[in-house]
């Protein structure tokens, strides 16, 4: 399973060519994707028109939505920063530490167009795409 993160999402509604929207257009329809509900609030509260809103809302739940929260990614996200913390590195977004942690404890690669995951990837394990 493939969790996308907002940063790709925004960048694919745009219209942007990037190598990770470029993945997500390959990947639709052919890959199991996985979106969270706190990115499916971060995509959707973006659009100013009502008639984009509710496209993008039919797109994005046809996916399988999951809660990215919860009591126990809530303890191992805080354990995940506090890792981090000790190596140096400072996560800017809470959202980010809890996606990461989401992924790398229900084994999702996670497709993202965000530096803020790679501390994760090098030092947690997180798996990503590109």
């Amino acid at each position: 399973m493939i969790l996308v993160d907002s940063s790709v999402w925004i960048g694919y509604f745009r219209g942007a060519a990037t190598e990770q929207t470029e993945a997500l257009d390959r990947l639709l329809g052919r890959e199991p994707l996985v979106i969270g509900d706190l990115i499916l609030t971060e995509v959707l509260q973006g659009f100013d028109e009502e008639r984009d809103f509710r496209r993008a809302q039919k797109m994005l739940t046809s996916l399988l939505v999951v809660a990215l929260g919860g009591t126990e990614i809530a303890i191992q996200a805080a354990r995940n920063y506090r890792a981090l913390r000790r190596v140096g590195v400072t996560v800017r977004k809470t959202i980010d530490v809890v996606i990461a942690t989401r992924c790398i404890e229900s084994r999702y690669d996670l497709l993202h167009d965000d530096r803020d995951f790679d501390p994760f990837v090098r030092h947690l394990g997180l798996a990503v795409v590109v």
